[in-house]
């Protein structure tokens, strides 16, 4: 075929395909076209329904007035507190203001807790109000906080126990009668996230033995400890006659020991082993050894004495181990609690370090065998959480603390009580007034209308909260779960555009 030809040809074809489209495209236009005058001829008595904004699932974030985790609160009136009136206020202020001298010395971040640095406006007006009157101090609580009924979810009341510390005698040197050691914190002791010679490692989670320069392994159990593990490196602060007044020692968190020349060392707590706390009293209910009703410290202290074999297996069981350390402290001053501020008795209280702010007051309601083992003392005290202890877990859980010495060890030794919580939170964290700014969900249909627009299974699945990712701003490639407004509106119906039939396009043979 010449190039003429060839040229030619193609030509012919490019306008015969061109020609084919442009038929396609318009008879597809006019169809569509038809499709539509036809629907707004039949529906033109439907209104345009506005179209519903969406609703991002779930709702807006807002932070909630306060959340303590595992703790439901009620919102009291001082009226509704009862025995509040009957309290000794002044007291209570004047704990409260030791605390506050802690709290207005913090500097840095806030602690990520519910109360957080709420407290710091109270205890900036304590700061310049040296009160003298019981009845302006009860005042200043009510002007200046909110009661709230606090216990664990599920449950009514909180739990109350009690602690001292023990006045014991000891040496500086070992002999035939003091032969049990109190050590002081190792130097191969590693906690993560603390220099080895911070002051006060806590009281939960892991701890190490370092080995070298990278090494860690979980440090020596009581048992090991007790066998020698760590003897023989000068670590003895001071020798004890009975390893029952140390293990009641380490379980207190303190101690005054009492040397022959009259000399006194005052111990704090320092550090742990890493190991849980074990009750020891517990074990022996379970065992069916001292009735849970008859448990008390001493009843623990004659068993031990009686049994010395079965004494040392119990202590074992409770492989929890405390390091002391020396604090500078004369005998009228009172032990130093976690705050760093000494305690006062029957005003301080330890708490869950983990969900409470120190400085919190706390009324304490209920009945306690303080007169005697089987008496009901009723007991209505404002206290303030000064302290902490690994035993002490719960929003509503509290270790009273009593004083120094035996009385002070008989009454906290037999307290094991439920008792009304009320916890005191600031003003400024009030959950009535910040509770209404939260926002409420849609109002449900009502039945008529649910049954005129029944849900399908997708509608009530796009209805469902959407995953934690979809409740934070989107970000690039991610999406947002949108709710569908209720009643659902009907589809509007599909219809195909008439299409003409397609003429065949007349071929032009080439002869050769």
């Amino acid at each position: 075929m010449a190039p003429e030809a060839r040229i030619k040809l193609v030509l012919r074809n490019g306008v015969t395909a061109l020609c084919a489209g442009a038929v396609v495209l318009s008879s597809f236009s006019l169809g569509a076209e038809a499709a539509r005058r036809h629907y707004r001829s039949h529906h033109h008595h439907l209104p345009e329904l506005a179209a519903t904004p969406p609703r991002a699932l779930p709702y807006p974030q807002l932070p909630l007035p306060f959340e303590i985790p595992g703790a439901q609160y009620l919102p009291l009136a001082w009226a509704d507190v009862k025995g509040w009136s009957d309290d000794d206020h002044l007291a209570a202020y004047k704990t409260f203001r030791a605390s506050c001298r802690s709290i207005n010395a913090q500097t840095g971040a806030v602690e990520p807790k519910a109360l957080g640095a709420s407290l710091s406006e109270p205890c900036r007006i304590v700061k310049s109000l040296d009160l003298t009157d019981d009845a302006r101090a009860k005042a200043f609580f009510e002007e200046n906080f909110s009661p709230l009924r606090i216990s664990r979810l599920g449950e009514p009341d909180g739990f109350v126990t009690g602690y001292y510390e023990p006045v014991l005698d000891g040496s500086h040197t070992q002999t035939d009668v003091y032969n049990v050691p109190v050590y002081r914190r190792p130097s191969n002791l590693f906690v993560r996230g603390y220099k080895q010679d911070s002051v006060s490692l806590p009281n939960k989670g892991p701890v190490y033995r370092k080995i070298g320069r990278r090494k860690l392994v979980p440090y020596y159990d009581r048992g090991e400890i007790e066998d020698g593990k760590i003897a023989g490196r000068g670590l003895e602060i001071a020798w004890l006659k009975d390893p029952t007044d140390l293990l009641f020692a380490q379980i207190q968190g303190s101690a005054r020991i009492k040397f022959d020349d009259g000399t006194t060392v005052r111990l704090n707590y320092d550090a742990y082993n890493g190991y849980p706390y074990t009750a020891v009293g517990r074990i022996l209910i379970e065992r069916g050894i001292i009735p849970k009703e008859e448990m008390s410290m001493q009843k623990i202290r004659e068993w031990m004495t009686q049994n010395p074999d079965g004494a040392k297996e119990l202590r074992r069981q409770n492989r929890s181990y405390i390091f002391f350390r020396e604090v500078n402290l004369s005998d009228k001053d009172e032990a130093v609690g976690a705050q760093g501020i000494p305690l006062t008795a029957g005003r301080s209280i330890a708490v869950d370090k983990s969900l409470h702010v120190y400085g919190t007051p706390f009324f304490i309601e209920g009945e306690l065998p303080i007169d005697s083992e089987r008496s009901k003392t009723p007991f209505h005290r404002l206290m303030i959480a000064q302290d902490t202890g690994s035993a002490i877990i719960g929003p509503a859980r509290a270790d009273l603390y009593f004083g120094a010495g035996q009385d002070a060890g008989r009454v906290s030794g037999r307290l094991r009580h439920p008792m009304h919580f009320v916890m005191l939170a600031p003003k400024s964290l009030d959950p009535m007034a910040r509770g209404q700014k939260l926002p409420v969900p849609d109002p449900r249909p009502s039945e008529k209308i649910a049954k005129l627009f029944p849900q399908t299974d997708s509608a009530k699945d796009s209805a469902k909260p959407a995953a934690p990712a979809a409740a934070t701003a989107p970000g690039k490639g991610e999406t947002v779960a949108v709710a569908s407004p209720v009643p659902l509106p009907a589809p509007r119906p599909v219809i195909e555009p008439v299409r003409e039939p397609r003429r065949p396009a007349k071929s032009h043979p080439h002869r050769q």
